[in-house]
């Protein structure tokens, strides 16, 4: 963890897998995350990034309270709270 980022890796998980871990996480972080920056990958195809955004994205997980993509097309970040 760096500064109130968790950085997790959900390369090699299927769809499933990455859903559940990126939503034990999201349940186990303290009031000092405020953002999960989600390494998924990209060149593999897309499939996970998807899923994270359509599941963890509109308004879907009450916890997450908006969904940025940054320059890096295989990592999507959970903003949990305002820094």
């Amino acid at each position: 963890m760096t500064g109130g980022i968790i950085e997790m890796d959900v390369h090699g998980m299927n769809g499933l897998q990455a859903y559940e871990a990126i939503g034990k996480q999201i349940r186990a972080v303290g009031n000092s995350v405020y953002r999960i920056r989600v390494i998924h990958g990209f060149h593999g195809g897309t499939r996970i990034r998807s899923m994270i955004r359509e599941e963890f994205g509109y308004e879907r997980e009450p916890l997450v309270k908006r969904i940025e993509m940054g320059t890096n097309q295989g990592i999507t970040e959970l903003v949990l709270r305002e820094f």
